[in-house]
């Protein structure tokens, strides 16, 4: 338990398109607290600051908007076909994200001590971030939904979506690993329903 106080964090993840961010959505309606770890990264990388400077360092003014900012979509194209340049971007990123996470589950436990923090962070147990977390969730998908959402929601290739699916650890391992296991193609009533359950048992264990 790493929580101080009667206050749960709860990590939630799964493969790429599983669904993880809908299953967010459903715990912040049913009252927990949700951390977007996405949403941390794009904070840390602003232009200008400590993080965007050592990755246009890294990976040159190519990869940047005409605002300045980072096109996540040109550096993807970049690290997702290196995985040594992956490893790099992850250990710029990964340390100022867990700062800021850390501050944010501070301020929500000080506001409600008994609150469910829902951490949404992809790269979960890569990243050794599950070691800082009570419970652990994963959202599952088969591959082929996983392959139709990312054409779908990224206009990615087929050969471009499998990289993104293989850049990761697969899912059976990440299930071995979890506590809850969502099915991210059930039904949204099914997946709300089984959210509902989910959050009033980790309630009823902060």
């Amino acid at each position: 338990m790493v929580s101080s106080g009667p206050m749960i964090l709860v990590g939630l993840t799964g493969g790429v398109a599983t669904g993880k961010s809908t299953v967010a959505t459903m715990f912040k309606h049913y009252g927990a607290v949700v951390i977007d770890a996405d949403e941390l990264a794009r904070e840390v990388v602003r232009p200008g600051k400590p993080a965007w400077q050592k990755i246009v360092k890294l990976f040159g003014r190519t990869i940047l908007n005409p605002d300045r900012s980072i096109n996540r979509h040109a550096l993807g194209a970049i690290v997702f076909r290196n995985r040594t340049k992956l490893r790099q971007l992850e250990r710029i990123i990964h340390p100022r994200v867990a700062q800021l996470q850390t501050h944010m589950v501070k301020q929500a436990a000080r506001k409600d001590p008994g609150t469910v923090v829902i951490y949404d962070v992809p790269l979960l147990f890569e990243a050794g971030v599950d070691k800082r977390m009570d419970k652990i969730i994963v959202v599952t998908a088969d591959r082929k939904t996983q392959i139709a959402r990312l054409k779908k929601r990224n206009g990615l290739t087929r050969a471009e979506a499998l990289r993104r699916i293989r850049s990761q650890m697969p899912l059976t391992k990440k299930i071995s690993k979890a506590d809850y296991v969502l099915d991210g193609t059930a039904s949204r009533t099914t997946l709300r329903k089984r959210v509902g359950q989910t959050y009033r048992t980790l309630r009823a264990a902060s």
